[in-house]
């Protein structure tokens, strides 16, 4: 795993924070329909097609996953965070 620099960590904590605010439909599976977050996804993995190896596509990527997972978690925990 590649370490971050400053810059790709003030990117990765901004970009976070910008993922939490996007909407997701309520549904069987809220994470996985049609919503901001998965079609936030599908952009960054078309990009990833189009320009392999830019680092600010690996980190939306990796946090765009993160968010899932955390809001997978509070559905399992009832959203008690």
């Amino acid at each position: 795993m590649v370490s971050d620099t400053p810059e790709e960590t003030d990117f990765r904590n901004r970009y976070a924070l910008e993922l939490r605010k996007k909407k997701v439909k309520q549904s069987l599976n809220p994470h996985f329909g049609y919503d901001e977050l998965s079609d936030e996804l599908r952009k960054v993995r078309s990009q990833e097609l189009a320009t392999p190896g830019r680092r600010g596509e690996q980190i939306k990527n990796e946090e765009i996953l993160k968010e899932i997972v955390r809001r997978l978690d509070l559905d399992r925990h009832g959203r008690k965070g």
